[in-house]
């Protein structure tokens, strides 16, 4: 009669309860069915739209760095044609200042000579060269002195037949021996008609000077050109006088050392936590 009496008072099964026990067996965490149980058991997604943005823009960052790397190459590999081009003559570390501060030795060398530096045959005939152009600067300065004018290259001031209008300068340093190299580009407007160029330069090497009529193929003849230290400029003598109101190129390439001086171009160092730089 008890064990009757305990099974009456047991609840009636409802499909309400069949339904939270199938759930709690499939382990939906006795949620009813419904959007909500479907939402909780769906998977969630692994990437999502800020992930997606991201991962374009670090695409985009690496493709500019690239496109960068590509740029700073090309014109690294210009630039260092270019210096092999200017440093033939600068290049050698055994460069040696000369008299009047410009290099001897292997920069006066022309590049592809195939000739080693210092040969007597070239330094007897680089001595007769320089005394010919002694010579030939007396002759002149003699000339001048029987017009009693003081040469052009003489006077305190630059002479004004001629007048600048735009300068182009490049330079390489080398900072293995200190010394540079230069190339200059003036172009030059004639005001009275005259066969010398003249314009200021001190201790440097002058390796070739080229002068030109603008806007044309031809050029006008060199006769010579020399250094005067006296007033610190470089004469041009040309074979016959550039006319009046016309327009030339004066190209000069050049090579000299950095002065420890405080003159032209010239280098100084500092002390930096005990190292020298």
């Amino acid at each position: 009669m008890a064990l009757e009496e305990k099974r009456e008072k047991r609840p009636p099964v409802t499909p309400m309860m069949i339904e939270e026990e199938a759930a709690l067996r499939n382990g939906s965490r006795g949620l009813p069915p419904g959007p909500w149980a479907e939402a909780a058991a769906g998977p969630r997604p692994r990437t999502t739209e800020r992930h997606i943005a991201v991962h374009k823009r670090l695409v985009l960052v690496f493709a500019v760095s690239i496109l960068a790397l590509l740029a700073v190459t090309m014109i690294a590999v210009l630039l260092s044609v270019r210096f092999e081009e200017c440093g033939t003559a600068a290049a050698d570390g055994s460069l040696r200042a000369g008299g009047n501060g410009s290099l001897s030795g292997a920069a006066r060398q022309p590049p592809g000579s195939g000739q080693p530096p210092g040969r007597p045959e070239e330094e007897e005939a680089a001595a007769r060269g320089g005394e010919a152009a002694e010579e030939k600067e007396e002759d002149e300065e003699e000339e001048w002195q029987r017009r009693r004018e003081l040469p052009p290259w003489a006077r305190p001031r630059l002479p004004r037949h001629l007048r600048p209008l735009h300068y182009n300068l490049m330079l390489s340093v080398f900072m293995e021996n200190f010394t540079f190299c230069g190339e200059v580009n003036v172009q030059l407007e004639v005001r009275n008609a005259s066969r010398y160029i003249v314009l200021h330069a001190h201790r440097m090497h002058i390796e070739a000077v080229r002068v030109a009529e603008d806007k044309l193929a031809g050029g006008v003849r060199v006769a010579r050109s020399f250094l005067y230290p006296p007033t610190q400029v470089f004469v041009v003598v040309l074979n016959r006088s550039l006319e009046v109101e016309r327009s030339y190129n004066l190209k000069i390439i050049y090579n000299a050392l950095i002065e420890n001086e405080l003159l032209g171009f010239f280098r100084s160092s500092y002390v930096l936590h005990g190292e020298r730089r």
